[in-house]
């Protein structure tokens, strides 16, 4: 059974950092591609950044220079390290990891971590 398992979320103010985390188990994060996406009040859950089995890394361009996603294979956690945190980045944030089998590709998700950015 995959269990993805969040933290780090928390209240900052803007020009902060956070540093979230993603602990797995039932999946091998090396081996397959795992993502933080998140999801604001009425709007649409979005991908931040994701992070493939080579180590090759992609943001969305509203995080570029100011997010980094990162994954400590030891530990089977994937990091997002977040900078320069402003408050339209408040949300929801969740990890997700993309199971790869021979029937095809299974989507995880966590529970969720909030993050709030105030003025």
């Amino acid at each position: 059974q995959v269990q993805l398992v969040e933290s780090g979320g928390g209240l900052v103010q803007a020009g902060g950092s956070l540093r979230l985390s993603c602990a797995a188990s039932g999946i091998i994060f090396r081996d397959n591609a795992a993502g933080w996406y998140r999801q604001a009040p009425g709007k649409q859950r979005e991908l931040v950044a994701r992070i493939f089995t080579g180590g090759s890394t992609n943001y969305a361009d509203s995080v570029k220079g100011r997010f980094a996603i990162s994954r400590d294979n030891a530990k089977n956690t994937v990091y997002l390290q977040m900078n320069s945190l402003k408050q339209e980045d408040t949300a929801v944030y969740y990890c997700h990891a993309g199971l790869v089998t021979s029937r095809g590709i299974y989507d995880y998700w966590g529970q969720g971590t909030q993050v709030t950015v105030s003025s």
